[in-house]
């Protein structure tokens, strides 16, 4: 592919979690899909990423969000088996639910108070959440040593996590068994459009023709989108992780901060840190997770550290997802979520879906970067 002219009916730009999602959709329709991949030191959010599937909290006061994320929990047990099928990789993914640590009165108080608040606007559509004092949190984890200033929890029975380097592995592998073609090192310089209602997207060794393109590159796609009169506010936010040694199953659920993963491994985050386009690890960081994991689960103080990640989140001012399409480049889309690994089942269907069709449903008006638009919203 790289180094010839060829033409798409959509190229997706970026191969992260987002992009990737959404090209193995595209191509399970039939649509002649490819995928332009940047450099190997582009900041990537799905290297240090949680691994959560997560609805609980989520879109209180944006029922949008609410939705489309809900939706995407629905659709996932099929989205992932039927991966797991096409490329024979286990993405570890379990959906036994997912807790939210009360770690005084005063926060139990306040998620009860939220999610009584939703019961009553929602009734029977309710998410299965609800909220476990200390003794039922020891039930439900009859092997876990709680700390001492667990009050509680908030138990999202859908709730679950996946290994995202697994998941992004097998989405790469199902687009090239679809039959899309994935390009790396394939840094875009220029997105135009023709005379005929066409799109050409150059990049690092070739070009591209194409009738859709989809930009979804992370912390790149701000200057990508600017190229076709978009313009999206963007930041970035550092999260860094800690790994332990592998150490006997104990922990059944996800919980604030701590999941042990399928191979015995315990994850230790997250951080949210405005540093801008720093991707370091700091030993501050590393120092204020081991105490808050130990804070929660005394016994981690036994456990060796092996590794310690960060990465960059790709975060929006409100942290909702964009996705809008050019007014002045018809036929291109943006699509950006810091949620991309709860999401993806939705980004490789209904929005696949609406790619394919050259359109965004009304659904997903509510997420157009309009909405930051000050003078609209005075």
């Amino acid at each position: 592919m790289q180094g010839t002219n060829s033409e798409a009916d959509v190229v997706v730009i970026g191969a992260g979690t987002v992009g990737a999602a959404i090209a193995y959709g595209l191509a399970g329709l039939g649509q002649r899909v490819v995928v332009l991949d940047g450099g190997d030191r582009d900041f990537r959010a799905a290297v240090a990423n949680f691994g959560l599937i997560w609805e609980q909290g989520k879109g209180i006061e944006v029922p949008g969000y609410r939705i489309l994320t809900h939706g995407s929990l629905e659709r996932w047990p099929e989205f992932c088996a039927v991966l797991e099928d096409e490329t024979g990789i286990d993405l570890h993914y379990d959906r036994s639910g997912g807790l939210m640590l009360a770690m005084s009165e005063a926060d139990f108080e306040r998620v009860s108070a939220m999610q009584a608040r939703l019961r009553a606007e929602l009734g029977e559509q309710m998410p299965p959440w609800e909220m476990l004092d200390r003794a039922a949190l020891q039930a439900l984890m009859p092997k876990v040593r709680l700390g001492k200033d667990i009050v509680g929890s908030s138990y999202g029975r859908d709730d679950g996590h996946v290994n995202p380097l697994r998941l992004l592995a097998a989405l790469h592998a199902g687009i090239v068994k679809r039959g899309g073609s994935l390009c790396g090192q394939a840094v875009v310089s220029a997105i135009t459009s023709d005379r005929q209602g066409g799109l050409r997207i150059d990049y690092r060794g070739g070009s591209v023709s194409a009738g859709r393109v989809v930009i979804a590159a992370g912390l790149g796609s701000k200057a990508l989108a600017a190229q076709v009169g978009l313009d999206i506010p963007l930041r970035a936010q550092r999260g860094q992780i800690l790994v332990t040694e592998r150490i006997e199953p104990f922990l059944p659920l996800p919980m604030s901060g701590l999941r042990q993963t399928r191979e015995g491994s315990v994850l230790i985050g997250l951080t949210h840190e405005e540093v801008g386009l720093d991707a370091s690890t700091t030993v501050a960081a590393a120092a204020a997770l081991s105490a808050n994991a130990i804070r929660r689960l005394p016994g981690l103080g036994e456990a060796k550290l092996v590794r310690q990640w960060s990465g960059l989140r790709i975060m929006t001012p409100d942290g909702h997802p964009i996705y809008a399409e050019s007014s002045s480049h018809p036929g291109v889309f943006v699509a950006l979520c810091h949620s991309g690994i709860t999401l993806a089942a939705a980004h490789s269907g209904m929005f696949a879906q609406s790619i394919a069709q050259g359109c965004l449903p009304s659904a997903l008006d509510v997420f157009h970067h309009r909405r930051f638009d000050v003078s609209q919203a005075a």
